[in-house]
């Protein structure tokens, strides 16, 4: 047994894991066992060269001031929503509102796994272990053996309202452990919303079936707490005809890693998924990585990739983003474009694009880029009487522009665009 696999081990122990219900107790072992096989990452793996894994498989995370937003309401504060609020990883039903609404069934996570029956029992890891296959992914096995508390969403119908996840921080040492299930049954719609700190630590999984027919729709902030260290994963499983479409915008934090896999099951289904991150290493450490992986498995498919970072003062982006194309997976259309823009010497990016091809009638591409402000347009703006700080905002804003146009909601794009503004103003040189 080698390190990894020891502390692997250790870490999921049958005395550490939650008390639940008998399926839920089933799954958690099962994951635990996948854990204990698979091991713990290591810089040796190959998507972890990049990113170093240390901090959040240490015993203890390291503490994280709590950020003051000084008056700055919350990202869709705005917005009319169902909240979910969860603080440090614990539910607050004082803050929430009435989980109850018309097309949809919600529950927390730490009541549904009490029930020896329950719908989620079908998706509780199962999603997840789909995903650990070609790429192993042990910190996702070690949230479903260990998650104490998120929350589990059936939808039935057209919800009017987005559902909004407010995840508040409030302990410099706390240790979030998340995980959410989420149904969307054939012909449903789906927006959610997800923001806040959450933690010293976060770890969360997202795991979303979307039947034929049905559109889930996804839109996460993360930011302004400077100290934050998270890893997140998304898996996703598409019926016939359906629409998966997530987008991420990430300001600040120490370390964030942001994991997506889908599988597009079911023909002419959609998956779009976008990013826009900005990190300014002035403020500490910023490494920023997103890791994206999306199997075609059914005919005429459509699949998106676009993520964009700005970077200054040592801020670190990576991208790794795989389109696998099945023998039968024919009419794919995959497009994956990653592009960062450097905004001094001392940032880095690095980009690892991939696509893999057994179906002969596909369109597929991608595409990585990484550079500085375009002088000439910079200077084109100079010359109108546009002031330097201002020009470099518009061309930054310009650059991001492609990701934020992923986001279908008007009034939530306009939102994320002014937040990321606002973001510029406070980081001029």
């Amino acid at each position: 047994m080698n390190t990894a696999t020891k502390q692997a081990t250790a870490m999921i122990s049958a005395d550490a894991r939650p008390v639940s219900g008998a399926w839920a107790q089933e799954a958690r072992a099962d994951a635990a066992a996948r854990l204990a096989d698979m091991g713990l990452p290591t810089r040796r793996d190959e998507y972890w060269k990049w990113t170093r894994p240390d901090s959040l498989i240490a015993a203890t995370p390291s503490p994280a001031a709590v950020f003051d937003y000084e008056g700055e309401p919350p990202v869709f504060h705005e917005i009319d929503r169902l909240k979910i609020v969860f603080v440090d990883g614990v539910f607050d039903a004082d803050t929430s509102d009435d989980l109850s609404g018309e097309g949809i069934e919600i529950e927390r996570l730490a009541d549904a796994a009490a029930a020896d029956i329950h719908w989620a029992k079908d998706l509780y890891g199962v999603l997840e272990a789909r995903g650990q296959s070609p790429v192993v992914r042990p910190l996702a096995a070690h949230n479903t053996a260990m998650a104490t508390d998120g929350v589990v969403i059936r939808v039935t119908g057209q919800v009017n309202r987005p559902v909004s996840l407010f995840y508040c921080h409030e302990d410099d040492s706390s240790d979030a452990v998340l995980h959410h299930v989420i149904r969307v049954e054939e012909g449903a719609k789906l927006t959610l919303l997800e923001n806040g700190p959450a933690a010293a630590r976060f770890s969360k999984v997202c795991e979303v079936d979307v039947a034929d027919r049905a559109e889930f729709h996804h839109i996460r902030a993360q930011g302004r707490d400077h100290e934050r260290q998270a890893i997140t994963h998304m898996f996703a499983r598409l019926g016939a005809e359906s629409v998966f479409k997530s987008f991420t915008m990430t300001v600040n934090g120490r370390l964030t890693r942001n994991e997506c896999v889908i599988e597009l099951l079911g023909d002419d289904a959609t998956a779009h998924v976008a990013g826009a991150a900005l990190g300014d290493g002035a403020d500490g450490d910023f490494h920023h990585d997103d890791t994206v992986f999306i199997t075609h498995d059914a005919v005429a498919c459509e699949s998106r990739q676009v993520f964009k970072k700005v970077l200054k003062n040592g801020a670190k982006g990576v991208f790794q983003g795989k389109i696998l194309v099945k023998p039968d997976a024919q009419k794919t259309d995959g497009y994956q474009k990653s592009q960062s823009l450097l905004l001094d010497d001392d940032a880095s990016f690095q980009a690892k694009p991939e696509l893999e091809i057994y179906a002969d009638d596909v369109i597929c591409s991608h595409g990585s880029t990484s550079g500085a402000i375009d002088e000439e347009a910079l200077f084109y703006l100079r010359s109108r009487g546009v002031p330097a700080h201002i020009a470099t905002d518009l061309l930054v804003l310009a650059f991001l522009a492609d990701a934020i146009d992923e986001i279908e909601d008007d009034a939530i794009a306009a939102e994320i665009n002014d937040r990321l503004d606002a973001w510029l103003a406070r980081h001029r040189g």
